[in-house]
């Protein structure tokens, strides 16, 4: 534990920060170290994985508090938390997903501890007890997607192959046929053993080995599953993507996780979208940032120019005297997401640039134009300074 870095430190926010935070953090970290985009690091994966580590803390109330009272020891499974479905942390990594086939042990890291109960117990000792074990909801797993910028604003429809463990259709998901009681306990589920000691005799009850607490066992068990109800198959999983998903969002598929044990129903498959940089686009939440770049005269004098959004091409009129830095708002421009069901705007942020080689004849107009007073306020005052320090 000792090892571990502090979360807040991981994500770069203070103790006080709130959930926006927290999540604008993680995005920003989760793009800047994405594995994919850092391949020359030999620890980036390791540095990606402890931003999502601290993140799924962090960006969990619950999880949070137990971390800012105990600290690691409260999120790890060891500490308060330990027993009662707590975090245990991403034991394994992340696997990238990028279309390619993946096997059910190679994709997926088990996320949260569902259906960890006590179904046995020793409750009714003397008898009864329903013998049959307790169903337990299979556990969610999560998995990482990578999505293109364009599929991120629009949204889209992708698919992949997975591996899903269901019931076997032969045997209807119970292992065998002709159910018949355990021989073993005689349909009790448990077996109940005599030790004696210097104290005197105890009497311990177990699970009976046989037909695993359920009490029956089958005449014939099933070829298909080999006697274990579930069947593993690769099947093509498709999923509409929304738009304005973004880095660090999550997509729920019902029933795709995790099998239950003794009946009881799979977990869930969560998806964590990683989206990929535009050349040219910056996304902010759901605002969008250009770049403009201007001639000086352009900037001087003022234009009309085209300009890229995501909507299409628009012409605006860039104000004369434009410096570099200043800032343009085109409303409603930014993101439509959909899976928020917000909108954004546009920011065109305008950059000045002076050419590097200029004609004769170029020469020969900035030399004329430099003689007039062409001086602003600012250039005037800075030279006013600059007097008065000498």
């Amino acid at each position: 534990m000792a090892d571990k870095k502090d979360y807040y430190d991981v994500l770069g926010v203070s103790k006080s920060a709130d959930e926006s935070e927290i999540k604008s953090a993680y995005r920003k970290k989760a793009k800047a170290l994405h594995p994919d985009l850092n391949k020359d690091d030999p620890h980036a994966e390791e540095k990606f994985k402890e931003v999502q580590e601290a993140y799924s803390v962090l960006g969990d109330e619950n999880k949070r508090k137990m971390y800012d009272q105990f600290g690691h020891a409260g999120v790890s499974g060891n500490g308060p938390s330990a027993g009662t479905g707590g975090f245990g942390g991403f034991q394994g990594g992340f696997q990238g997903f990028d279309g390619a086939d993946f096997g059910f042990g190679d994709i997926f890291d088990t996320i949260f501890g569902g259906g960890t109960g006590f179904g046995g117990g020793f409750s009714n000792f003397g008898g009864g007890r329903d013998s049959s074990p307790r169903a337990h909801r299979g556990s969610d797993i999560l998995m990482r997607m990578n999505i293109d910028f364009e599929e991120a604003i629009y949204g889209c429809e992708k698919q992949f192959k997975l591996d899903v463990i269901e019931d076997c259709d032969e045997c209807h998901g119970h292992g065998g046929f002709d159910k018949e009681e355990c021989s073993t306990c005689h349909g009790q589920g448990t077996i109940t053993s005599e030790q004696r000691t210097i104290l005197g005799s105890f009497m311990s009850r177990t699970t009976c080995p046989e037909c695993h607490g359920a009490g029956k066992t089958y005449k014939r068990k099933c070829s298909e599953c080999n006697g274990k109800g579930k069947i593993r198959r690769n099947k093509k999983i498709t999923i509409n993507v929304p738009a304005g998903i973004n880095t660090g969002d999550r997509q729920r598929i019902s029933g795709k996780g995790n099998p239950g044990e003794h009946g009881g129903v799979n977990g869930d498959l969560y998806i964590e979208f990683i989206v990929k940089e535009h050349d040219y686009f910056i996304r902010e939440e759901d605002n969008i940032y250009l770049e403009v770049p201007l001639t000086i005269t352009e900037a001087a004098l003022g234009c009309k120019k085209e300009i890229p959004t995501l909507y299409g091409n628009v012409k605006i009129n860039v104000s004369a005297g434009t410096n570099s830095g200043d800032k343009q708002r085109i409303k409603g421009s930014g993101v439509d997401n959909k899976y928020r069901k917000h909108k954004g705007d546009m920011y065109l942020v305008f950059k000045v640039y002076t050419p590097k080689k200029l004609s004769r004849d170029q020469k020969a107009i900035l030399d004329e134009l430099s003689e007039t007073a062409l001086e602003t306020e600012e250039i005037k005052q800075f030279n006013r300074f600059t007097e008065k320090n000498d």
